[in-house]
């Protein structure tokens, strides 16, 4: 009877070793799950931000061309050779305007009346290139979307619209959240795609500008703005 109480004695302690180093890994795979559904969302943040920043930026040098290609055109690009070219080439008058009058004789009341107009002095030009990207080529590049592993490229559309009677030029530029966080959680970024917050930038895609309203704002918010100051 000893005997056999001490080979049981054996065979649980040998059991109670291997369920203890089982325990242990399992305890180990949990803290390090919960480790990960921690770090996760912040690490996703961190990268979310800074392709973000990029994309913005690059976003904004679109927005300063189109603005620009208007000035001159009357309309906006919907190509983004033809924007590159219109950078390297095309001039901004560089104009002033004054109030100015004269007297003018009035064949209703048959007296010299004083007429009050403004005259604009054309001063000179200068090139849209130095004055929008004086010191970088970056605008060559404005078409592509500025992330390590994409090779890829906005989409751009301009258009002409009706607003309140009047033919207004509008445009638009867009690219996927699915694209710029190629190499991300899917979960986090199909929660990243469902954003609806003052402080986020809400729906699927990064978007400037509007084809169905006169805008040439994007979709981010201003602390965008303020980070990249």
């Amino acid at each position: 009877m000893k005997k056999f109480l001490q080979q049981l004695f054996e065979i649980t302690e040998k059991y109670r070793k291997q369920i203890t180093y089982v325990l242990f890994f399992f305890s180990a795979l949990l803290v390090f799950a919960i480790y990960q559904s921690i770090n996760s969302p912040i690490e996703f943040n961190k990268v979310k931000n800074e392709r973000y920043l990029k994309v913005i930026d690059r976003l904004k040098d679109i927005r300063n061309a189109q603005v620009a290609f208007k000035s001159v055109n009357g309309i906006y690009s919907n190509s983004f050779e033809e924007l590159v070219k219109f950078v390297d080439s095309a001039q901004f008058t560089i104009i002033q305007k004054r109030d100015s009058s004269y007297m003018q004789y009035d064949r209703i009341y048959r007296i010299d009346m004083l007429r009050e107009v403004i005259v604009i002095d054309t001063l000179g030009y200068v090139s849209v290139k130095d004055s929008l990207f004086s010191d970088t080529d970056s605008y060559k590049l404005m078409a592509s979307i500025p992330i390590e592993g994409i090779d890829d490229k906005f989409k751009l559309k301009a258009d002409i619209i009706d607003k309140n009677g009047y033919n207004v030029p509008v445009f638009e530029v867009r690219v996927s959240k699915d694209l710029i966080l190629f190499d991300q959680n899917k979960d986090l970024i199909t929660q990243e795609k469902q954003t609806v917050s003052v402080d986020g930038v809400n729906g699927p895609d990064i978007v400037l500008g509007s084809l169905s309203d006169v805008s040439t704002n994007g979709n981010w918010p201003t602390t965008f703005d303020f980070e990249r100051k």
